[in-house]
C-alpha cells in the first residue's frame, strides 16, 4: 500500500497536523521539524494527495485558457507556453477553443466549465470595449488579445502597432519602397489587423513614403491558404511591389510560396517579413524574417498575474505590454 500521512507522522515523531503544515508550506514551523518531516517523506516516498488538498482549500488546481483557432500556429505555441508557465505554479490548464462566432464566445466565457477552474486566461476574439460588462465571471480573469483595452480585468498584450511599424521600417531600411500590407481586415480599427495596419502606415509616413491603398491586401482569416490566395490575386492584377509586410507568419509563408512559384526571388525581387516568430519560420526556404512578439513573456506574465489575483491581490486592473524584437533572417537579407 502507498504510504500515508499517518506513516510520515509516525516516522518523523510529529503530529499529522505538523506533516500537513509542512506539505502545505506553512511558514511558522521550526526548521529542524520541517527537515525531519521532509526526510520522512523522502524515505517513505510519500506523495501528497493533491485532490484532497484542493478539496480542502476550495480550489481545483486548474485554470482555463480560452483562445481562438488552434490551427493557427501562434495560438498553438502560445497554449504550450501557458501550460509550461502554469506548471511552474503547480497548475494544470483546461483549453477552450473559440470558433469565431460572437454568441459561442459569450457562451464559452460564461459556461459552467469555467466554474471548475480557479481562474481564466481569455484571448478575446470578437468582443470589444462596449462588451466590457460581459467580462463577468466568478473567478479571477486575465485578458489577452487586442480588442478590450482599459477594461475590467488585467490585460497582457502584444505591441501590435509598434511591432508592425518596426517590421515596415526593417524593409524600408533595406531600400524597399513598394510595400504590400498583407492581412488587413476591412474596416477594422481595434484588433490585431487594425493595429498592425496602423503601424505600417506610421512607418511609411515617418519615412516620407506615400501610402498607396492598392498595396493594402485584405483577407478573411490568417492561415497559409489565405496568404497564398491573396498573393495569387495580387500577382494576377499586376501590382508592382518589392516588399511584403505580412501581418502574421502563416500569411507570409503562404504568400512566399506563391511568389516563388511565380518566378519571383525572395529576397532579391521581393523581401518579406512576417509577425509572430512561430517555429516554422526557422525552417522555411528561405528562412522567414519576422517579429518576435514576446510570446513566452506574454504567457509567463499572464499566469503570474492570474495567480496573484487567485491569491487575493486587490488592485486596479493592469495593462502589460510584452517587449518585441525584429528577427532578421534570409527573406529580407541584403547583398
Amino acid at each position: 500500500m502507498s504510504p500515508t500521512m499517518h506513516d510520515v507522522a509516525r516516522l518523523a515523531g510529529v503530529s499529522i497536523k505538523t506533516v500537513s503544515n509542512v506539505v502545505n508550506d506553512y511558514p511558522h514551523i521550526r526548521e529542524s521539524t520541517r527537515e525531519r518531516v521532509r526526510a520522512a517523506i523522502a524515505e517513505l516516498d510519500y506523495v501528497p494527495n493533491k485532490a484532497a488538498r484542493n478539496l480542502r482549500s476550495g480550489r481545483s488546481g486548474a485554470i482555463s485558457l480560452v483562445m481562438p483557432d488552434l490551427r493557427n500556429p501562434y495560438f498553438a505555441e502560445l497554449a504550450d507556453d501557458v501550460m509550461r508557465a502554469a506548471a511552474e505554479h503547480g497548475l494544470t490548464v483546461l483549453i477552450e477553443q473559440l470558433t469565431g462566432e460572437r454568441e459561442q464566445e459569450l457562451q464559452t466565457l460564461h459556461g459552467l466549465r469555467q466554474r471548475a477552474a480557479d481562474g481564466v486566461i481569455y484571448s478575446v476574439l470578437n468582443l470589444d470595449l462596449e462588451d466590457a460588462d460581459q467580462i463577468d465571471v466568478p473567478v479571477p480573469l486575465v485578458l489577452l488579445g487586442d480588442r478590450i483595452f482599459h477594461g475590467p480585468a488585467d490585460h497582457v498584450t502584444i505591441q501590435n502597432a509598434e511591432g508592425a511599424k518596426a517590421a515596415t521600417e526593417h524593409l524600408l531600411e533595406r531600400g524597399r519602397r513598394r510595400l504590400l500590407a498583407l492581412g488587413a481586415h476591412e474596416g477594422e480599427v481595434l484588433g490585431s489587423a487594425g493595429l498592425r495596419l496602423h503601424g505600417y502606415r506610421e512607418a511609411l509616413e515617418a519615412a516620407g513614403v506615400p501610402f498607396d491603398p492598392d498595396l493594402v491586401t485584405h483577407v478573411g482569416r490568417w492561415h497559409r491558404v489565405d496568404g497564398a490566395e491573396a498573393m495569387r490575386e495580387v500577382v494576377a492584377r499586376g501590382v508592382t511591389f518589392d516588399g511584403v509586410v505580412a501581418f502574421n507568419d502563416s500569411l507570409a509563408l503562404g504568400a512566399m510560396r506563391v511568389l516563388l512559384d511565380a518566378g519571383l526571388r525572395v529576397p532579391e525581387d521581393v523581401a518579406i517579413i512576417g509577425f509572430d516568430d512561430v517555429d516554422e519560420t526557422r525552417y522555411s526556404q528561405p528562412t522567414l524574417s519576422t517579429i518576435d512578439p514576446g510570446r513566452a513573456e506574454i504567457a509567463r506574465r499572464a499566469v503570474e498575474v492570474l495567480v496573484e489575483r487567485m491569491n487575493g491581490l486587490a488592485s486596479p486592473p493592469r495593462e502589460i505590454a510584452a517587449p518585441f524584437s525584429v528577427v532578421a533572417r534570409e527573406s529580407t537579407a541584403t547583398g
